[in-house]
């Protein structure tokens, strides 16, 4: 599961430009992109991706298209080994730090995504009825990319990402890009920001995909118009620890999620929630809040922003994703590469009594990819794992998981996407 926190504002240089995006008077949308008389509202932007960055960026020029058939350019660089941007790649924290561009396609409801374009990255305009902020009709997703030694950038399931927003965005009433829009969305927004991917070793590009209901509404009902948008940002480790182990708190009054609401699928107010308990718990020293189910308050959920695994001998288990859980892909994935080990592994109901009496314990995430647990306070209880925290299990899966992801090791799952 990816963390929220990090990203909840798009905080800027103020060197950076606003741009306007053409939208109907009508609508009262986001302002991203120079007006034009001549658009109708099935072509929203009318910029096409050709892009000529100035004094130290480089120069794009590759062709691509999206599944309606229309042509535009995609951000690739002309150099092989493109200028990085002058920050302290060895100090890299998880927090927001303004690139050059970011993707931005709208659409009206009961319509399709057609055409996007990149932008300048920078402050959007939204009405003060629009959707998102009166009713959070909104979606948001993360994921990584990757610079290998040779120079070539990898994407990690990036169709996975696009599955989740789809799904996600049935549920609560809003259109959504297809799999190939996102896909070649992220490609796009990837490369035309290549300068800010660390080095290899040094960290990723986080990459945020949002979906919003940016239309004026002000009865409770669907936006009449959304936005895709797509920004990034050079990343370091989630938690300050880092690969060194975290120390959880089970919340046992507040709930992150509950049955037949939103919980499984990755909605912008999912995470409003977490932030009071966790707020406190981090007041106390711990990393994180570990979650219960709000029927039985005795089954694992969620951390904040990461799920669960606890690993008895052979045997390692998470929660089953039964709708108050987000089905992260790196969960996903570790599963299928913890089974390809030849670990059991088993998805149901975990109760806190098992999570005690495990040998480890320790979560996963797009941003954390996998955080080992060192210890775990229940009603003031403290239960700690291993000598050290970082059990054998959460050491063999985080490095054949990052192996695959960094392009180290050879992809027999088919999981990465090369772009250059």
């Amino acid at each position: 599961m990816e963390s929220g926190g990090a990203f909840a504002g798009l905080h800027l240089k103020p060197s950076y430009h606003h741009h306007q995006l053409l939208r109907p008077p009508r609508t009262a949308a986001i302002n991203l992109l120079p007006s034009s008389s001549s658009t109708d509202k099935r072509h929203l932007s009318p910029l096409p991706l050709k892009l000529q960055k100035q004094s130290h960026f480089a120069s794009y020029s590759c062709n691509c298209s999206i599944n309606d058939g229309s042509a535009f350019q995609v951000a690739s660089p002309s150099s092989a080994t493109p200028e990085l941007a002058d920050i302290d790649w060895d100090n890299l924290g998880f927090g927001i730090i303004p690139t050059d561009y970011m993707y931005v396609m709208k659409c009206y409801l009961d319509e399709n995504f057609s055409k996007g374009a990149l932008q300048r990255f920078g402050n959007i305009e939204l009405n003060p009825s629009a959707g998102i902020l009166n009713y959070g009709q909104g979606l948001f997703e993360g994921l990584k990319a990757y610079k290998r030694h040779d120079g070539n950038i990898l994407l990690f399931r990036p169709e996975e990402n696009a599955l989740r927003m789809k799904m996600g965005a049935e549920r609560i009433c809003m259109p959504s890009p297809s799999v190939e829009q996102f896909v070649e969305a992220v490609k796009a927004t990837v490369l035309a920001n290549e300068r800010w991917i660390p080095p290899p070793g040094k960290g990723s590009l986080y990459i945020r995909p949002l979906l919003m209901g940016s239309g004026s509404v002000l009865g409770v009902a669907p936006a009449p118009e959304y936005t895709f948008l797509i920004y990034v940002s050079p990343v370091g480790n989630y938690f300050k620890e880092g690969m060194a182990p975290i120390n959880l708190v089970i919340e046992t009054e507040m709930h992150r999620a509950t049955p037949g609401g939103t919980g499984g699928v990755k909605t912008i107010g999912n995470y409003a929630a977490v932030l009071k308990a966790q707020s406190a718990a981090k007041a106390k020293g711990y990393s994180d809040v570990l979650y219960l189910d709000s029927v039985n308050k005795r089954y694992l959920e969620e951390v904040s922003s990461c799920n669960v695994f606890i690993v008895k001998g052979n045997l390692i288990t998470t929660p089953a994703t039964k709708g108050t859980i987000l089905p992260g892909i790196t969960r996903k994935s570790i599963i299928d590469v913890a089974r390809s080990q030849g670990f059991q592994v088993e998805e149901r109901h975990v109760s806190v009594d098992e999570l005690l009496d495990a040998d480890e314990v320790f979560c996963t995430g797009t941003a954390v990819v996998v955080s080992p647990v060192g210890s775990i306070t229940h009603l003031g209880r403290r239960v700690t794992y291993g000598s050290d925290g970082v059990g054998r299990v959460s050491k063999q899966l985080y490095s054949a998981l990052t192996s695959l992801q960094m392009g180290l090791a050879t992809d027999n799952m088919g999981w990465t996407v090369e772009l250059k």
